[in-house]
């Protein structure tokens, strides 16, 4: 039964490894958390696999980490940190510090509602790709209460991220991201940009190292109470294109790379 399977999660520590990790980057989400915490626990208990949660928070200044402590669920994992890194930091530590076989990463707003899963896990599980990026590009995306400048801000970006950095990806900033666990800890090890525009790296670092990535179409709604300056990060993306072009040049993503597989004995491209 639905109701038993997550009380099973909630006060029963898992033996092994997790089959799926997912990671919720927070920022004063007070409001938030515990909702998006309930709808996510409460979907993902019933199908049948061992998974964790992971909050990482990024030196919240309201009751976030106090509220999502005080469930004491035995399944559930809270990263603190003494000091305010960005929501990039905050996706790092959180998946730096997974341990499942795959590894979501979601917005804690739940605008992609957790419900899409299946289809990431699908196309990881049998579909032979490393990486599923949630897309409101892609032919078959459902985008509700998005407004007018949001929309012409979207398209503005994409044609920005298509020329500054040329890879195939229309969606590169959803919210809803999957990873095989070696993929995102490759990936995110060698990551440096860590505010709103990590997910670029992320996606470029990706296709120099040639993983294989898809595109998955996804139900989005836009929730009230976002904490992000559109003015101010579309300035910052723009600053970050050019960093990742530099660190490219400066071969620090090589290095970064190779320092990792030296570490873990996998192979990377120079």
């Amino acid at each position: 039964m639905p109701y038993n399977n997550y009380e099973r999660w909630k006060n029963t520590p898992l033996e092994g490894e997790p089959f799926l990790s997912i990671v919720i980057p927070a920022y004063n989400e007070e409001i938030r958390i515990i909702p998006t915490i309930g709808a996510i626990a409460s979907y993902v208990s019933d199908l049948g696999f061992p998974w964790e949660l992971i909050i990482a928070d990024d030196c919240s200044k309201d009751d976030t980490v106090k509220l999502v402590e005080e469930l004491g669920f035995a399944n559930l994992r809270v990263l603190k940190t003494p000091e305010n890194g960005g929501k990039g930091c905050a996706v790092r530590r959180g998946m730096l510090a997974a341990r499942g076989k795959y590894v979501l990463f979601s917005d804690a707003d739940n605008s992609t509602p957790i419900e899409e899963i299946g289809k990431f896990i699908k196309a990881l599980d049998q579909g032979d790709y490393d990486v599923a990026v949630g897309s409101r590009a892609a032919e078959g995306a459902e985008v509700t209460n998005k407004s007018l400048f949001r929309h012409i801000l979207s398209r503005g970006l994409r044609m920005i991220v298509r020329y500054g950095l040329n890879f195939g990806v229309s969606d590169t900033q959803c919210g809803f991201k999957m990873y095989t666990r070696e993929a995102a800890h490759q990936l995110h090890s060698a990551q440096t940009i860590m505010g709103f525009s990590f997910d670029l790296e992320i996606l470029y670092l990706a296709s120099k190292v040639g993983y294989k990535v898809t595109e998955i179409p996804v139900s989005w709604v836009d929730a009230p109470g976002s904490k992000v300056d559109t003015r101010k990060e579309v300035q910052r993306f723009v600053r970050d294109i050019f960093k990742i072009k530099t660190n490219d040049l400066k071969r620090i993503y090589s290095r970064r790379l190779n320092d990792y597989a030296n570490r873990t004995r996998i192979n990377v491209p120079a």
